[in-house]
């Protein structure tokens, strides 16, 4: 593992080799880490739709169970 002065001098080196591109660099990794984000909220926009619509018909079928009453049945007592 290099110490603090061979960071130093790689990091030296690095700039030399790669000084006319860092701009291009830096822009790539900012539009790849923008997508990533994009990627990510559309997955969890598609989550939280699905467990909406899920949560949605759960209630809808609740309200439709409670709207169909059983039928009310009058029972008479037998006289011993």
């Amino acid at each position: 593992m290099p110490s603090g002065g061979e960071w130093i001098i790689l990091l030296i080196v690095g700039l030399l080799i790669f000084g006319r591109r860092l701009p291009e660099v830096g822009r790539w990794l900012g539009q790849g880490i923008v997508e990533f984000k994009k990627g990510v909220k559309g997955l969890s926009d598609e989550i939280e739709d699905a467990t909406n619509d899920k949560s949605g018909d759960r209630l809808a079928d609740q309200s439709s169970y409670k709207a169909e009453s059983a039928p009310k049945q009058t029972v008479e007592r037998a006289e011993s």
